[in-house]
């Protein structure tokens, strides 16, 4: 019975319509980031509205830098392994599924505490050097050491999700983040709005539905009888297997810290300017995130389809899944970016009264939902790209046009008009400079542009 369930998995991708098999791919994708937000943003509401603004800045902006900069490398990182996984998996090689998923896993274990150390030691510098305010200060290293503590259930969950994604089940990550989600809404409105434990309170909330998640979907691999089943007593370092991780995933890996490095010197420029603007890039930061959820979550899609049908050696399939998911990906953007700038507004209001902190919040909305667009070809090519594992000259594409780019533009144009909207701006501007760089390497140098049309070598 097991057995013909993977094959379900398996021909749910590469086979049948290309448009309605990634939507039923990408839904639960989709749900499951929405409850990922739902899960970070729960925390800036209640501690926001129970404790205050100081509170919201501490559990958002600096904090949050931090934290994807340090996790956002593992799960880059971690990304490898999804993909060698589906592709491994699109051939029928049980045997290398095996080795990937307990490397995976011995990956996610070592890195975990690597992460819990290096959080622990670097918060209170890192906060000092982002000129955090003082009077949040206290409150955002609270806040992070107890995070980091609890950070390696966290990349287990991210790591057997990516297993489970890889092999084409959506379904049950998306159940397990659900049931994670609400256990950290109650514990959140238990520990800071009853027992008034203030931020720690959202922090011990959050670790603890973390752990959670973990335990459940780790039990979905260890009851299964297929190849992704993990054995607890096989956990250790395949080296060839890790080393085809590293060689897809590092790239990925570095991406992610150029993007936190660079935002973490606009959060360092956001700090100067107060309390109230911190507050109301945080509370942006939340509603910002239902764009990166949907834009990240079909990322997700695509990477995977195309690896499983890449692993198949099924090649129309993988460039009209390219076609298929720029073309979502265009639609959804717009739509967002026409219903964010309209009624982003009153979803601020649910983060805080304070009038100064949301008026800041509607011009920061405002001037940035309308460029989300320029930022889908990056998303969808470098997604496709990773499928079948061409990692490097992607992240060097995205480090030059948005990591490096951004840096620049902060050090020479915001000395000379130190607005918020100057700082911003960094964001369409590198956004668009990199899709036109995605656009030309694709069309012409990637194995999957129209001058090579090569597939396999």
């Amino acid at each position: 019975m097991q057995k013909s369930k993977s094959k379900i998995y398996q021909n749910a991708i590469t086979e049948g319509p290309i448009l309605t098999r990634l939507l039923l791919f990408f839904f639960p994708i989709l749900l499951g980031t929405f409850f990922q937000q739902l899960y970070n943003t729960s925390d800036a509401i209640i501690v926001g509205n129970f404790v205050g603004k100081r509170a919201l800045g501490a559990v958002g902006g600096t904090t949050g830098t931090i934290i994807n900069l340090l996790v956002g490398f593992f799960v880059g990182l971690s990304s490898g392994a999804t993909v060698i996984i589906s592709q491994y998996f699109g051939a029928k090689k049980e045997e290398e599924v095996k080795n990937s998923v307990h490397t995976s896993f011995a990956l996610a274990i070592c890195g975990g505490i690597v992460l819990m150390i290096l959080g622990l030691c670097l918060s209170p510098i890192m906060l000092t050097s982002m000129n955090t305010p003082d009077d949040i200060y206290p409150l955002s290293l609270q806040y992070i050491r107890i995070f980091f503590l609890g950070i390696v259930p966290n990349l287990i969950y991210n790591i057997a999700s990516g297993i489970l994604r890889a092999i084409g089940d959506t379904k049950r990550p998306l159940y397990f983040l659900i049931i994670s989600c609400f256990v950290n809404i109650v514990l959140d409105l238990l520990f800071v709005g009853v027992f008034h434990i203030g931020v720690a309170g959202a922090a011990i909330a959050t670790i603890i539905s973390q752990f959670v998640s973990a335990v459940l979907v780790v039990r979905t691999l260890l009851r299964t009888k297929a190849s992704y089943h993990l054995d607890p007593r096989k956990i250790h370092f395949e080296i060839p297997i890790l080393r085809r991780i590293v060689k897809i995933g590092l790239p990925a890996g570095l991406q992610s810290v150029m993007y936190s490095v660079s935002n973490v010197i606009i959060q360092s420029y956001i700090n100067s300017f107060g309390t109230d603007t911190v507050a109301a890039w945080t509370a942006y930061g939340k509603i910002d995130g239902l764009f990166w959820m949907v834009i990240g979550a079909l990322g997700l899609s695509v990477t995977t389809f195309i690896g499983q049908n890449y692993g198949a050696k099924k090649a129309s399939r993988v460039h009209k899944c390219v076609k298929v998911g720029l073309i979502l990906a265009f639609g959804i953007s717009i739509v967002l970016s026409i219903v964010l700038y309209f009624f982003g507004q009153y979803v601020l209001r649910l983060f805080t009264d304070d009038q100064t902190v949301l008026q800041i919040g509607i011009k920061i909305l405002h001037f940035l939902a309308p460029t989300f667009f320029t930022y889908v070809c990056i998303e969808i090519l470098a997604a496709a790209l990773r499928g079948i594992g061409d990692a490097l000259v992607p992240m060097i594409i995205t480090c030059l046009g948005v990591c490096v780019l951004r840096i620049v533009w902060l050090y020479t144009a915001v000395p000379l008009s130190p607005s918020i909207i100057t700082v911003i701006f960094s964001y369409p501007l590198t956004w668009v400079i990199t899709s036109l760089l995605f656009i030309f390497y694709y069309i012409f140098f990637s194995h999957l542009g129209y001058r090579k049309r090569v597939l396999y070598e």
